[in-house]
């Protein structure tokens, strides 16, 4: 009589392979942060000048009417640093933490798109602004909306997945202001000075990129997880 044996083995490469997965969620984590900072320090620059800054035409409209840009500083400020730890695969396999992450950073998403889709449609932006340009940000801010409430959508039916899916695309529409300024950056070093034209162009390529850096780390995350799978 033969018997058969079974045996299961876990990849002796498997530990290495999480060390290098938890790196490369803190770094990922680490390069949002700095990203984030390029908008944060200018809303705290911001927030400076209302507190008693002098009034200028360029920041005339804030005094007028505070109270959408203090929620928009605020509201981004949280929803970007915070929303980077997310991306730390850690801290996000702890419920607790993505839990209580989410129910601070979904109103702190809500507050930034609402007050930047205020901004963009009521303020009266200096310097001839295009209406192109509103046109951009009102569609990019109302995808973020959009996306946000998908996200609130799929956690209700536990389809974890998309949820993850839409609270990333929700995240990189939010953290756009950070490469807008390295787009623009880059454009005036190679080119030179902006038209209103190429102003929005160029607000509008930032917030592509994003959205394409955003389905590429979406479509990766489902690649690894089948190839998880498999290995099972």
């Amino acid at each position: 009589m033969t018997s058969r044996i079974t045996i299961t083995r876990t990849s002796a490469g498997q530990p290495q392979r999480d060390r290098t997965k938890q790196r490369s969620g803190w770094l990922a984590a680490s390069g949002l942060i700095l990203l984030s900072l390029i908008p944060v320090i200018a809303g705290m620059f911001r927030l400076t000048q209302l507190t008693g800054g002098a009034i200028t035409a360029d920041n005339a409209r804030f005094f007028d009417s505070p109270i959408p840009v203090i929620a928009h500083i605020i509201g981004a400020t949280v929803y970007c640093l915070l929303g980077a730890f997310q991306f730390v695969p850690a801290l996000r396999r702890r419920r607790s933490w993505h839990r209580i992450a989410g129910l601070v950073l979904i109103p702190a998403g809500f507050v930034a798109a609402f007050s930047g889709l205020w901004m963009a449609a009521f303020y009266s932006f200096p310097g001839g602004d295009s209406a192109l340009l509103m046109v951009i940000r009102l569609a990019f801010g109302s995808a973020m909306v959009a996306c946000l409430v998908l996200g609130i959508t799929s956690i209700r039916r536990r389809d974890f997945v998309a949820h993850g899916a839409w609270m990333t695309r929700a995240y990189a529409l939010g953290i756009a202001a950070g490469t807008q300024a390295l787009v623009f950056a880059v454009w005036i070093l190679a080119v030179g000075p902006v038209d209103s034209l190429t102003d929005a162009l160029l607000m509008g390529a930032a917030w592509v990129i994003n959205a394409g850096v955003a389905e590429f780390v979406i479509l990766r995350r489902a690649r690894l997880a089948r190839a998880s799978g498999a290995a099972r």
